[in-house]
């Protein structure tokens, strides 16, 4: 058991966060990539608990060593729970403790990095790069806001982690996972409008058929409006579902291609 009945107070949850915030990724490796971040987060927490350069302490600080890698959106939850049991259990709770940071950190992984990691950045930087490119200032303080409030949201969610304990886990289940598939589908539709309204691409030649001249981005257009920048996008993403590729070469060649299609007159700016 603990040496103490130490409880945590909101100077600990300050002292957390800010760690959690600058630092969690500051040790971070190949071998156990956020292990160190984690127990940095949360040493002086731990000593607390257990008091300093006891047996306890050091056998707890080498189950927080061992391999640990999830979302930065979403670890501090981890640690909530993590410390509510440690504070209540003492050193018996390092089986449950364990179990718990492996069994979350991959759903919380899969979540918090595809809703704040690429969907959020899409959605919003969307929206602040279009305005921007119209000259509204308006769109600088849109990605200021959405960035301060994904600040908010992982500043606030370590003490109810903390107060709701293992039960938050169940609780959460099946609204992240709505929150998921709607935030999907938002960042879906998003996409097309970015691709729609971004991507400024149009079909330059215009060959002549005897004394007729046949426009191919007019016939395109009465096809399918915005058909040339969609499909630019989906050559794109096909290729970089080969074998091989990276989003660096595919950036390489869609340069090169641009560049040589547009010197030929096949292609110029929408």
């Amino acid at each position: 058991m603990t040496n103490s009945n130490y409880k945590l107070t909101k100077e600990d949850f300050r002292q957390i966060n800010r760690r959690s915030l600058f630092g969690f990724q500051l040790g971070w490796n190949y071998e156990r990539m956020q292990a160190s971040g984690y127990l940095y987060t949360i040493l002086p927490q731990l000593r607390k608990i257990y008091g300093d350069d006891t047996p306890e302490l050091k056998e707890m600080m080498k189950v927080h060593t061992q391999f640990f890698n999830t979302s930065n959106f979403f670890n501090t939850i981890v640690t909530g729970i993590d410390l509510a049991l440690e504070e209540e259990q003492g050193v018996d709770s390092k089986d449950t403790v364990s179990g718990l940071k492996t069994g979350l950190m991959g759903p919380f992984a899969a979540i918090g990095d595809s809703i704040f990691g690429s969907l959020v950045p899409t959605i919003f930087g969307a929206l602040a790069a279009n305005m921007a490119s119209n000259g509204n200032p308006a769109g600088v303080f849109i990605w200021v806001v959405a960035n301060i409030f994904v600040m908010y949201f992982r500043w606030s969610q370590l003490e109810l982690a903390y107060k709701e304990g293992v039960s938050l886990v169940t609780t959460m289940q099946h609204r992240l996972s709505a929150l998921t598939d709607a935030a999907t589908l938002l960042g879906t539709f998003m996409v097309g409008a970015l691709v729609a309204t971004m991507v400024s691409v149009h079909i330059a030649f215009v060959p002549k058929l005897g004394e007729v001249t046949l426009s191919i981005q007019n016939s395109l257009d009465m096809i399918l409006p915005k058909l040339v920048p969609a499909a630019i996008v989906g050559a794109i993403y096909w290729m970089l579902g080969k074998k091989n590729m990276t989003s660096t070469k595919a950036i390489f060649i869609v340069l090169i291609v641009s560049v040589v299609l547009s010197a030929l007159g096949v292609i110029a700016k929408g």
